[in-house]
């Protein structure tokens, strides 16, 4: 049977090197994200699998990143460079691209982006303009924030900082768990000074990994990357090295993660869709008891329902970029969709991973594949930048206004004008969540609501209003952590489902498409009701309520065809050169 055509009108859902063209974005843009991926592509499948098995430190990578000017280009404001920006549409596509060729690429990027927040939210124009000669010349950066005994815990530091007399310090202790803290030319370190109690005596400073007082200890991951241990020994820290003082340097610890922990979602999503050209082209082409893999029905349930959850992280991570891109004081609406991208989509990558991975089965732990090192990094990216229930802790102060409380605003427009998003680093205060407006939810639902499984989710998300109104969790229940999650867990599909279906709307997303998305979110709202019915700490009325929107999606055989021709189509589409 051929492959099916599909209408070269419609968008094009993975990214595929073969077809590659980044016509959105200006020239250099353009050069830049197509010459990486034609490094990786140059490179090839063995070097990029040998490398990996090796744990082999990626300095060739470093070199192109270098010689090309990436980094810098993509990573210097215009504050500090008049002919660069940072621009979160390119680096959300090229945090995608490193996230299909391998985490750890991605990985010795993300943290030169963390490293980079507390510098350019810095009033301290030297720090400022060393750093940015430091990307010119192509060295990497590192975020001191945690220690192996507090984690990322910032109001406990044991990194501490002795006045010297000058005006500077002495700086001693450890920080753990520091990527790039091996070669980083520059290094943001979070600590206290030795005499000043509370808040005030918090300090960010900029480090040089390369000086006598900076001592590394060893790699603390048994992997490609380089996740550093290191010590500082009475290392001096000049006053021209300080960077924030007092609670500018909490602010600035909190709103540096605020900008990192953005770039995970589509790391995950580049990790998935490479792992997706592999599973379906293998999957596709095998025969297992008379029949093709792939003629199996509950082969083609998981694989579509992989596809539709992919398609689903790629919308809302897109959408969100654009109220990343048009934060202001007024609008701060981005620090809730920020933890969705980090909480929802990360753990939905999971997802996507183990449902090809049901498919493919032994086929997904051969050294040879690209899929064996999926399966084992796509668990990394829930972890970092703050656990899953720690980010959803975080969503959950945004609930009352987000529900019932909508307020206006003019419509968000899609964001990819070569614009510098100067905002995020001058973010201010990290509080007054609770305060943060949102627009009406209901108007993206009510716009699609021709479609059987938005229509049958926004049931299920009135219910959820109707719960909260009428039995409400008590205060021993808002105390109890394993209940309030499980709360949280639903309120994010609501979230998520919204941002899906307004980049639906701007991308022109096929319907069948969309719908199949609500089909796995139907489901997976009944699932997290029937977890919280199960819950020893739910009342009787609420169990009653966990029951009545447990809902089944609306089943069309055409539309799941449909789907699936999208999923066959990958089949063959794209394999690594050799």
């Amino acid at each position: 049977m051929p492959l099916p055509t599909l209408d070269p009108r419609e968008p094009v859902m993975l990214f595929n090197p073969r077809t590659y063209d980044p016509a959105q974005f200006d020239e250099p843009t353009r050069r830049l994200l197509r010459a990486t991926v034609d490094w990786f592509e140059s490179r090839g499948k063995k070097a990029l699998i040998d490398t990996y098995i090796d744990r082999s430190w990626y300095a060739d990578f470093l070199e192109f990143a270098a010689e090309e000017g990436l980094f810098a280009e993509f990573l210097t404001p215009t504050a500090a460079d008049p002919a660069k920006r940072w621009d979160t549409a390119r680096i959300a596509e090229l945090n995608e691209i490193l996230g299909f060729y391998g985490l750890g690429y991605w990985y010795t990027w993300q943290v030169t982006i963390l490293g980079l927040g507390p510098v350019w939210q810095s009033e301290n124009e030297a720090v400022r303009a060393r750093a940015a000669r430091l990307l010119a010349e192509g060295h990497v950066m590192a975020f001191g924030l945690s220690e192996r005994t507090h984690g990322a815990d910032i109001y406990s530091t044991d990194m501490i900082l002795t006045p010297d007399g000058e005006g500077g310090f002495t700086a001693t202790g450890s920080k753990y768990y520091i990527g790039n803290g091996n070669v980083a030319g520059l290094v943001s370190v979070f600590g206290r000074r030795s005499d000043v109690e509370g808040p005030e005596g918090y300090v960010f400073f900029a480090a040089d990994s390369r000086h006598e007082a900076y001592h590394l200890v060893k790699n603390v991951v048994n992997a490609q990357m380089y996740v550093s241990e290191f010590r500082l020994e009475d290392y001096p820290v000049r006053a021209e090295d300080v960077l924030h003082t007092g609670q500018a340097a909490f602010d600035a610890a909190l709103n540096t993660v605020n900008v990192g922990k953005f770039n995970l979602c589509t790391a995950s999503v580049g990790i998935c869709e490479h792992a997706m050209y592999e599973a379906v082209t293998h999957a596709h082409n095998r025969v297992l008891y008379g029949r093709k893999v792939t003629d199996f029905p509950h082969v083609r349930r998981e694989l579509t329902d992989a596809y539709a959850r992919l398609a689903a992280m790629k919308l809302f991570s897109a959408r969100a970029v654009d109220y990343f891109r048009t934060a202001s004081p007024e609008d701060r609406r981005y620090l809730l969709f920020n933890p969705m991208t980090k909480m929802k989509v990360t753990t939905e990558g999971e997802k996507v991973i183990d449902l090809m991975w049901d498919v493919i089965a032994a086929k997904g732990f051969e050294a040879d594949t690209y899929f064996d090192k999926a399966a084992k990094d796509i668990r990394g990216l829930p972890k970092l930048e703050g656990t899953v229930h720690v980010n959803l802790a975080l969503i959950l102060k945004f609930m009352g206004n987000y529900l019932f409380a909508p307020a206006d605003y003019a419509p968000v427009p899609t964001r990819l004008d070569a614009a510098d998003d100067a905002f995020l680093f001058r973010q201010g205060p990290a509080r007054g969540l609770g305060a943060i407006r949102f627009h009406d939810w209901r108007a993206a639902y009510d716009r699609n609501a021709q479609l059987p499984n938005v229509a049958r989710f926004r049931e299920q998300a009135d219910g959820f209003c109707e719960l909260l109104l009428k039995h409400a969790p008590s205060k021993e229940q808002q105390a109890d952590l394993d209940f309030l999650l499980e709360i949280g867990q639903l309120f994010a599909l609501i979230v998520y489902g919204q941002l899906v279906l307004e980049q639906a709307e701007l991308t022109g997303l096929p319907a069948d498409v969309l719908d199949q998305v609500f089909d796995a979110l139907v489901r997976d709202f009944s699932a997290h009701a029937t977890e919280l019915h199960g819950k020893a700490s739910t009342t009787e009325e609420q169990a009653a309520w966990a029951l009545a929107n447990v809902r089944r999606p609306v089943a069309d055989a055409e539309r799941a065809a449909k789907v699936w021709a999208r999923v066959e189509a990958l089949s063959g589409a794209y394999e690594m050169q050799p």
